[in-house]
């Protein structure tokens, strides 16, 4: 059990039968009244955020998230099949319970999977890939001074925003918290 009073960012909490982490939080003392503590809580399952306040000495029951490293296989239909490297255990997840993460995972690369008394909710990347670039318009020598962007399919099928001197078959750097283009490799 955890106080409101305990309150940090990242902490993930039991409320009303869903798994919340506290994306924000802050303490309020009122000049009249009860001090109280705003949130903004993010249910982990659906994605939603909603706002909450609580009374400092209020508990919650502290959630407990596991995460562990498993290799992403390879794509059979809509499920995605992955394998525990300890154990070699395999688990397939359909396209709903992990949403847009594979988009820049090739086959064979390592990511976490998220659970919570042993289901899955969320897979999370590697934070930074390198792919290489399958389709794209030609780059011209010189075309940098601008800073203008043109779309580039990478070799997962995604689709990235790529200065105009990168050509196809060149390897680049991703983000994939927000999809950008980082550098050439």
């Amino acid at each position: 059990m955890i106080s409101a009073g305990d309150f940090r960012n990242g902490i993930t909490i039991e409320l009303d039968n869903n798994i919340y982490q506290i994306i924000e939080f802050q303490h309020v003392k009122p000049g009249k009244g009860a001090a109280f503590v705003r949130t903004k809580l993010k249910n982990i399952k659906s994605g939603g955020v909603v706002e909450k306040t609580f009374r400092p000495t209020e508990k919650c029951p502290q959630a407990r998230i596991d995460r562990k490293d498993m290799q992403y296989l390879y794509a059979d239909g809509d499920l995605y099949n992955f394998m525990d490297t300890e154990t070699f255990e395999q688990i397939a997840l359909n396209q709903e319970e992990i949403g847009d993460a594979m988009k820049f995972v090739k086959e064979n690369e390592m990511v976490k999977m998220c659970s919570h008394n042993g289901s899955v909710f969320a897979v999370e990347p590697p934070l930074f890939v390198e792919l290489e670039i399958t389709e794209t318009e030609p780059g011209f020598k010189g075309d940098t001074a601008t800073g203008a962007t043109k779309p580039a399919i990478v070799e997962t099928g995604a689709q990235v925003l790529v200065p105009l001197f990168v050509n196809q078959g060149d390897k680049i750097k991703i983000d994939t918290r927000t999809g950008e283009y980082l550098s050439r490799v």
